[in-house]
């Protein structure tokens, strides 16, 4: 019998913390199918900067992952009701309640385990494992404050012609 596992989440810009947790998530089954949240359903933090599909289609791409799904616009449980998992694991500073969704799972007829992927600590010192660290550093290294480039940033203009 097939292990189906569940994880989830934003990936707006994906990072080493990401990885991380979706290869802790594939270890636990046979087929990892990953949620990603759609830009219109993120409240908890700001909205993801890259489209829905292009988050997806991303995550998609990983070794780790059988199918990335999007979330679906107004039930966030109607996707966990199509792929059936066994497990359910959320990131380890994800802001769910593990508690709430076994609730809530449980009133929907849905016997799954749910689950906590283990932390990730940076592997060298400037290791970026946030998407909001990644952006704030891409902030203050490429931008002077007019948007433009500043001396020394590549000119992707040229990049974009070859």
């Amino acid at each position: 019998m097939t292990r189906r596992v569940i994880a989830q989440g934003t990936f707006d810009i994906l990072h080493p913390g990401h990885v991380h947790y979706l290869r802790d998530a594939a270890a636990l089954g046979d087929e990892l199918h990953v949620i990603v949240a759609r830009r219109e359903n993120v409240t908890h933090k700001r909205k993801p900067v890259l489209p829905d599909r292009q988050r997806r289609d991303m995550v998609d791409a990983l070794g780790a992952v059988t199918e990335a799904h999007l979330g679906h616009r107004e039930d966030i449980f109607v996707p966990i009701e199509r792929i059936r998992p066994d497990v359910i694991v959320l990131g380890h500073d994800q802001h769910h309640d593990a508690d709430g969704i076994s609730e809530a799972l449980a009133a929907r007829g849905i016997d799954c385990e749910v689950t906590r992927a283990s932390a990730r600590e940076p592997a060298y010192e400037d290791e970026l494992l946030s998407t909001g660290r990644i952006i704030d550093r891409v902030l203050e290294e490429r931008a002077d404050g007019s948007g433009r480039k500043r001396d020394g940033d590549r000119d992707r203009s040229r990049d974009e012609d070859a």
